[in-house]
């Protein structure tokens, strides 16, 4: 197929559905990954293909991500498909917040098992097929809280700074081979995940974005099609902050 397939984990909601419509709406295929059959995905398909422009094919495909072996069957499955992949974005991730006293060891286990280990799992998959073709883009979503940190998300803070170090690694053993690697950094975002915040703590953030407003995921999903692009083909290793200034 003459479109270009760019496979989206963690897909079926939020961040990773708007990286998906926005992928679609410039005209790749998108391989809408997803783990629960919830009903989500179902809506993210449908939204996902009425985005989709220039003949761009949406499909689910289920996978846990943070297991190796249905990552790899996905990715298979991916190629049987469309026949080649040109992106991976690792969105996949959840949070188990509490201060590490409190904090039991299946909290920790389970957000460094969803957040991280996905991310070695599917760029482990797709690293062969982009070597091949010599040519490939890899993103992972990563997070500022993996970069400054945050009170009660130690586990989620963990797991989100060793993506940067995966990718500023990743990207200096396959960049010979035409592959790009980088991380985008999210701040506050409008996603099921910050709406659980009471407004006291959202008021407190607000106060902190240099921009005066709340991000929302399609910021994140116009980075990620920029650094998918020919246009960033010299950009690896480099995590963008897009958080409207939260950061500094």
């Amino acid at each position: 197929m003459s479109n270009k397939t760019v496979i989206v984990t963690g897909a079926a909601k939020g961040i990773g559905l708007a990286i998906a419509c926005g992928f679609a709406a410039r005209g790749y295929n998108i391989a809408l990954n997803y783990r629960s059959d919830n009903g989500t995905q179902c809506a993210a398909l449908e939204a996902c293909r009425a985005a989709a422009k220039d003949g761009a094919e949406v499909e689910l495909f289920r996978a846990d991500v943070s297991k190796a072996d249905e990552c790899k069957a996905m990715v298979e499955a991916v190629i049987a498909r469309f026949g080649g992949i040109w992106a991976l974005v690792n969105n996949a991730g959840i949070t188990r917040d509490g201060l590490l006293m409190r904090m039991s060891e299946e909290q920790f286990d389970e957000v460094i098992a969803c957040n991280l280990k996905s991310v070695y799992n599917m760029s482990k998959a797709v690293t062969p097929v982009m070597t091949k073709a010599r040519a490939g883009r890899i993103i992972s979503i990563t997070s500022v809280v993996g970069i400054y940190g945050n009170a009660g998300q130690t586990n989620y803070a963990a797991s989100k700074a060793a993506i940067i170090g995966f990718t500023k690694s990743l990207a200096k053993e396959i960049g010979s081979r035409g592959i790009t690697v980088n991380c985008i950094a999210p701040g506050f975002i409008e996603t099921d995940m910050t709406d659980a915040l009471g407004e006291d703590a959202k008021k407190a953030l607000y106060d902190r974005i240099a921009l005066r407003r709340i991000g929302k995921p399609e910021d994140i999903a116009n980075a990620a099609a920029f650094l998918a692009s020919e246009d960033a083909s010299y950009i690896t290793a480099q995590t963008l902050s897009v958080d409207g200034a939260i950061s500094l």
